[in-house]
């Protein structure tokens, strides 16, 4: 390993090297690296002509306090297992935000089961992840679906439901034109739009199926929007039609909303949990970041904030909000709550829901007052990234 490493944008020829790293490094094809190939950014690190590491970008807008906010999602990243613990892993997520800052992105987020590493480069987890499983007799015993009607095929209409949707969350990414297309062929998805007789989409349904080794299948639901309750249940009432041929109702890490409809429909609460590795995010540009995010557009308030920087030091903020906006400038006022830019992030993200949550996390306030006001400024949107990437 004399040889120097270099970090450089991928070429054709690199970018072919970098699948077959992925593959050998992963120990199966990584097919995003072809799929994505028009619309992200790779960066690879390079030593004696090979490709030794490297990763994906994308540049997407996620939703936050319901406007969209420019982020650099990374995944598929990789280090050839040769060159494993030189540290390369962390010089490589830098070379792989760079290009994605400089064209805008404020956050970044990504989704890892090494929480613990991806902690100690800034990123924090807002909520935890789920995916559930219920069993399909359940769902046609408990739910019904009146008098809505399913039509098979993704609308223009049905899209932007999903786009609307989704910015009651804070979190889910606000798809670019070619995200559907990408997941229906990655999965090869069925997707359903729902509505009453005569009036707007007001659901959208997808999913995939999975066979069983020996015999039978189960349905897999990528895509689970909803904008009523009724049409929630009709939705799962739908999927119950489906217990003569799937035995099993799963709905993947992250895609059912965290709404209690399982929990107050179901006749018998039998659905079962797995937890998964987090979403997790990370603050680039605080102000921009803050400037940029949707905000109560009944709260004015100023808070004077203490934030741990990226070198360890305290600086001194003033977060002031007013009329749906919100700046974020450095001041010389002694800070009423103080946070590391993990747990901002968390905060920025929603992750608080009580001052009480805020505290066990490590948030420290010497003002109860404004501790809540931060927490409710946040916390009209809940934390929740159904998009994997």
């Amino acid at each position: 390993m004399n040889e120097q490493l270099t970090f450089a944008p991928a070429d054709d020829c690199l970018w072919e090297q970098y699948e077959q790293l992925a593959t050998r490094a992963y120990g199966h094809p990584v097919g995003d690296i072809t799929h994505l190939r028009e619309h992200a950014d790779l960066q690879v690190a390079v030593r004696g002509g090979r490709v030794v590491a490297g990763g994906l970008g994308l540049l997407v807008d996620q939703f936050f306090g319901g406007a969209p906010v420019p982020s650099a999602c990374l995944g598929d990243g990789c280090v050839a297992p040769e060159e494993r613990g030189e540290h390369l892993a962390t010089d490589m997520v830098t070379e792989r935000l760079r290009p994605l800052i400089e064209r805008g992105a404020v956050i970044s987020a990504l989704v890892t089961s090494s929480t613990g590493y991806a902690r100690r480069l800034g990123w924090e987890a807002p909520t935890g992840v789920l995916a559930w499983a219920v069993a399909t007799d359940a769902l046609k015993r408990s739910f019904a679906s009146e008098d809505f009607e399913a039509e098979h095929g993704l609308t223009g209409e049905a899209e932007a439901l999903q786009r609307d949707l989704a910015r009651q969350w804070n979190g889910p990414v606000h798809r670019p034109t070619w995200w559907s297309r990408w997941k229906q062929d990655k999965s090869n998805l069925a997707t359903y739009r729902f509505a009453r007789p005569g009036h707007p989409t007001t659901g959208l349904l997808s999913y995939t199926t999975k066979r069983h080794e020996r015999h039978g299948m189960s349905l897999v639901v990528h895509d689970f929007w909803a904008a009523s309750q009724p049409t929630a249940a009709a939705m799962l009432a739908f999927l119950g039609r489906h217990n003569t041929r799937a035995h099993t109702i799963e709905f993947r890490r992250g895609a059912l909303p965290p709404y209690p409809t399982l929990l107050h429909g179901l006749r018998h609460y039998r659905a079962t949990a797995e937890a998964w590795h987090p979403w997790m995010l990370r603050m680039l540009d605080i102000p921009e970041a803050i400037r940029l995010r949707g905000w109560p557009n009944d709260l004015t308030t100023a808070v004077p904030m203490e934030i741990k920087n990226e070198t360890g030091d305290w600086g001194r903020w003033m977060l002031q909000i007013k009329d749906g906006t919100a700046d974020f400038v450095p001041t010389h006022v002694e800070g009423q709550v103080t946070f590391t830019r993990r747990q901002l992030a968390v905060w920025y993200a929603g992750g608080y829901r009580s001052t009480t949550s805020a505290r066990m996390a490590g948030v420290h306030a010497v003002s109860e007052k404004a501790l809540a006001t931060l927490v409710r400024s946040t916390a009209e949107f809940e934390p929740w990234l159904p998009d994997h990437f």
